[in-house]
C-alpha cells in the first residue's frame, strides 16, 4: 500500500532514513529552488528514484500545503517494543519511552513525535485502537521526525508492564491535585512517560499501571495545557534530568 508524503522537510527525512520503499518523486513546474530542494533531488538521484515534473494542480489534489514536492512511498514501517528496549540497551542508557494513550489529533501526535525525537527518546508506543496512526498528515506535522523514530503499536497496558520489567518507572502526566510536581519526581532513571487523550486524559487501567502521576504547575489564568504542549514540556524535563 502506498501513500504520498508532501513538504520539503518530511520528504528529505524520508529519503535520508531509507526506511520505506520509494516509488517516485513529483516536482511542481517552475519550482523556486532552495537548499532543501537541491538536497532532495540529490538524494532521489542517488537512490535512483524516478523524478517527474508535474502541473501544480496535481500536487494540490494531494495536499494544498505541498511546497511543490510530493513523494510516493510505502506505508509507515512500525517498529516493535523489543526493538525499542534493545535500543536503550545497546546505548547503555536507562529506557526512555513515550507512551500515548489515545492521542487522536494528527497535529498533536505529530508535535509530540517531533519533541520525542528532539529530546532523544528510545521509542514511542501508540495503542492498537482509538489513536491517530502515523499517516502522511502526522509525518508532515512532525516535520519528518517519524522517519527517525522507532514507533510501535501495542496494547498500552501490556507495554507498560514490559517496560517496567526493563527497568522503567511509568509516569503518567495528569493535571490533578494528587499528582506530584516535577521537582518531586525522579526523572533521571528509566521512565515511560504516559500522555493521555486530549479531552479525557488517561484511561483508568492505564492510570492504574502508572507508578506515579506528575502534573505541570500552572501560573497563568488558563486551567490546562493541551496534550502536545504538556507532553513536550515533560519530555524536556526528563531530558534535562537525564543529563
Amino acid at each position: 500500500m502506498s501513500e504520498w508524503i508532501t513538504g520539503r522537510n518530511p520528504i528529505y527525512e524520508v529519503l535520508r532514513s531509507k526506511r520505506r520503499q520509494i516509488n517516485r518523486l513529483w516536482l511542481a513546474e517552475k519550482l523556486q529552488p532552495s537548499d532543501r530542494l537541491v538536497e532532495i533531488i540529490h538524494l532521489a538521484r542517488a537512490l535512483r528514484i524516478p523524478i517527474e515534473q508535474v502541473m501544480r494542480a496535481n500536487l494540490d489534489g494531494i495536499d494544498p500545503h505541498h511546497q511543490g514536492v510530493a513523494l510516493n512511498v510505502s506505508s509507515y514501517p512500525y517498529s516493535d517494543l523489543e526493538s525499542i528496549i534493545h535500543t536503550a540497551k545497546i546505548r547503555g542508557e536507562p529506557v526512555f519511552v513515550l507512551l500515548l494513550d489515545q492521542v487522536q489529533d494528527p497535529q498533536n501526535l505529530g508535535a509530540l513525535l517531533r519533541s520525542a525525537e528532539a529530546f532523544g527518546v528510545h521509542g514511542v508506543v501508540l495503542p492498537l485502537a482509538r489513536s491517530a496512526a502515523v499517516t502522511p498528515a502526522v509525518v508532515s506535522a512532525s516535520s519528518g521526525a517519524t522517519e527517525l523514530l522507532q514507533i510501535a503499536q501495542y496494547n498500552l497496558v501490556q507495554a507498560m508492564d514490559h517496560l517496567k520489567e526493563a527497568g522503567g518507572w511509568m509516569i503518567g502526566l495528569e493535571d490533578s491535585p494528587r499528582a506530584q510536581p516535577p521537582e518531586k519526581v525522579n526523572l533521571s532513571g528509566g521512565i515511560g512517560l504516559v500522555v493521555g487523550n486530549e479531552a479525557s486524559g488517561l484511561r483508568r487501567l492505564v492510570k492504574e499501571r502508572c507508578d506515579l502521576l506528575m502534573r505541570l504547575p500552572m501560573q497563568g489564568q488558563i486551567d490546562s495545557l493541551n496534550a502536545a504542549v504538556a507532553g513536550s514540556i515533560a519530555l524536556y524535563l526528563a531530558r534535562q534530568a537525564r543529563g
